[in-house]
């Protein structure tokens, strides 16, 4: 059996006390001669000595490590989101606990737990919930907590929050649709998440709709399978009368659309118009490019970052609300 190296079994080894091994471990060397520490660490290295993290969170007021909570790592926002985030808290020092909560409110809520009983410095979330109940046992504990991406109805003006101008973004979309002479749009939504980012872009677009004279229709997918979307999507596409712009309102679903309109010998932008959110890089290799709505996903993650690090380091709240623009990459698909 491999022999569990203690503290004590240091300080024994290279002749100090227990409380010179302790201080050399987290990074205490004041009044300290040089050769102390060197033999301490070279002693260290020989024994093979790692200290456990709840013995050191003992010893520290801080962890150093930092919760994120992502709804879905395998969709590629979350991932880049996640990216942004780390690029900016590694080099500060931190590690980072991230966790997949599935877009379910109960497993977000056990993952908070989680990270309370962790001492986690700060948590950054893409809420799954609408209230912010579920994340109101980090303001109790003075944790520092960031919101990204998604929005909660009720949270309150002295937490922080990054987030893109989905709402203005779809509005100004819509101005264009009725200037590129289109009569109707059509969205495609999958409301994985209460709290999704789907929701203010389907607000700002039915604000365009309602004051331009746009038919506004939604089809959503949760809980239903291609076939089911192939049928219902051929059957309200048929019904409208005029131009008809389709949007993808989260980048997988452009995915299912595709292949759709492969099967239904449907030609953008022939007989209809498409647009889709996110950055696929890949879209501008589909037909002469696929118009775009572009967000920022590591960008986000970064001020997401620098937000919690100012509330940790300056113990401020960071409480204003940042909203990033959202580009519009015009291709030739509308």
């Amino acid at each position: 059996m491999t022999q569990h190296i203690t503290i004590a079994d240091v300080a024994k080894a290279a002749g100090v006390s227990v409380t010179t091994v302790s201080r050399i471990i987290n990074g205490h060397y004041e009044k300290m001669r040089p050769a102390t520490r060197k033999r301490v660490e070279q002693t260290i290295k020989e024994l093979n000595f790692v200290p456990t993290a709840s013995a050191q969170r003992l010893r520290q007021n801080k962890t150093h490590v930092i919760g994120i909570l992502v709804g879905d790592i395998s969709n590629p926002f979350s991932s880049l989101l996640a990216k942004g985030i780390d690029d900016v808290l590694q080099q500060a020092g931190y590690d980072i606990l991230l966790m997949n909560t599935n877009n379910s409110i109960e497993t977000e809520g056990r993952a908070l737990q989680r990270l309370y009983q962790q001492r986690v410095d700060g948590i950054i979330v893409q809420p799954n919930s609408r209230q912010f109940s579920q994340y109101k046992q980090a303001i109790s504990a003075n944790l520092p907590l960031v919101v990204v991406d998604r929005e909660v109805d009720d949270q309150p003006l002295s937490v922080a929050r990054v987030t893109s101008a989905n709402r203005d973004a779809c509005y100004r979309l819509g101005k264009i649709l009725v200037a590129r002479g289109y009569q109707n749009i059509l969205t495609i939504s999958a409301h994985f998440a209460d709290a999704s980012g789907q929701i203010p872009r389907i607000a700002g677009l039915k604000v365009a709709a309602e004051e331009n004279g746009l038919s506004y229709h939604n089809i959503e997918t949760r809980g239903h399978d291609r076939n089911w979307l192939v049928k219902t999507f051929l059957h309200q596409f048929n019904e409208l009368t005029g131009r008809t712009a389709v949007i993808s309102l989260m980048g997988p679903v452009l995915f299912d659309l595709l292949s759709i309109f492969k099967e239904l010998n449907l030609s953008f932008p022939a007989d209809l118009g498409l647009v889709s959110f996110d950055d696929w890089e890949w879209s501008q290799y589909v037909g002469d490019g696929i118009f775009l709505l572009k967000q920022d996903m590591e960008l986000m993650g970064n001020l997401a970052a620098e937000k919690l690090l100012s509330q940790i380091k300056k113990h401020d709240t960071g409480c204003a609300t940042t909203l990033l623009p959202v580009e519009i990459v015009a291709h030739h698909s509308l």
